[in-house]
């Protein structure tokens, strides 16, 4: 089944240095880009993440230190990738829970403003493990009956992610072929932050997602316990999660003196 776009739609992929969004660094990434009209475009570049790779990470996608020593870093690579993403939606596989954090993560530090928050998510894993609960290289197997060769290789993940999709919409009637459903569908939850940290309630209202403030209003905290705002903003949280914490600090202030 072929995509029915409104936007280009990206696939993209990153091999990283490791799973901490705040503090690890791109790598690799590669991007398939989906037009509305059917036709593609794909590319795959390295990033010298400014900082060793770790030989846990390496044993995963085979990438050294040598081998991105010469390679540009993200900063100077940013603004040319973020016009290649104006005006597309993004898809991956667990994008929502670590490549669109982690990219929104080198855009600020690149200090590249580009405003994620416009486009849709489409995460194939989500859709995935609420289908079927299984691994990229299993639901490859599962839907298009290949076997994914050269695994964890960024250029290979985002293909076959791209491939999945247009399986799954085959297999399952009820999805509907459209990126705003997609995109709802592949949610778990509705964040206010990329990584999740704080999440819009029933009401449209941010509440925190984690610790021991977990379902409370983020205003109402911020306003009982002012303290708790400079522990996030010292503390090893995403940058992003830190500027919408900022914003909403702000907004209740505003509203206070208005």
């Amino acid at each position: 089944m072929q995509l029915n776009l409104k936007n280009p739609l990206m696939f993209f992929d990153l091999e990283t240095t490791g799973i901490n969004v705040s503090k690890d660094r791109i790598i690799e990434i590669s991007y398939l880009k989906v037009f509305p009209n059917g036709k593609e475009e794909s590319k795959t570049m390295r990033v010298n993440p400014e900082m060793p790779i770790p030989a846990a990470s390496t044993a995963i996608h085979g990438i050294t230190d040598e081998d991105v020593k010469d390679c540009p870093t993200f900063k100077e690579i940013a603004k040319s990738l973020a016009a290649q993403i104006e005006g597309c939606d993004l898809a991956g596989y667990n994008s929502n829970r670590f490549d669109i954090p982690l990219l929104a993560e080198e855009f600020l530090r690149a200090g590249v403003d580009i405003d994620l928050n416009r486009r849709k998510f489409v995460d194939v894993q989500t859709i995935f493990y609420k289908m079927e609960q299984r691994t990229l290289s299993a639901a490859y197997k599962f839907y298009c009956n290949k076997s994914l060769e050269n695994a964890h290789t960024a250029a290979a993940d985002t293909l076959a992610t791209y491939e999945v999709l247009k399986a799954q919409l085959d297999r399952y009637p009820e999805l509907k072929n459209d990126v705003k459903f997609l995109s709802e569908f592949s949610s778990f939850t509705n964040n206010v932050d990329f990584a999740g940290r704080m999440i819009y309630n029933d009401e449209g209202k941010e509440v925190f997602n984690f610790g021991k403030f977990k379902g409370r209003l983020v205003e109402e905290v911020l306003r009982i316990e002012p303290s708790y705002y400079h522990w996030m903003m010292d503390g090893d949280f995403a940058l992003n999660t830190k500027q919408k914490l900022t914003e909403i600090r702000l907004r209740a202030l505003n509203t206070k003196h208005s």
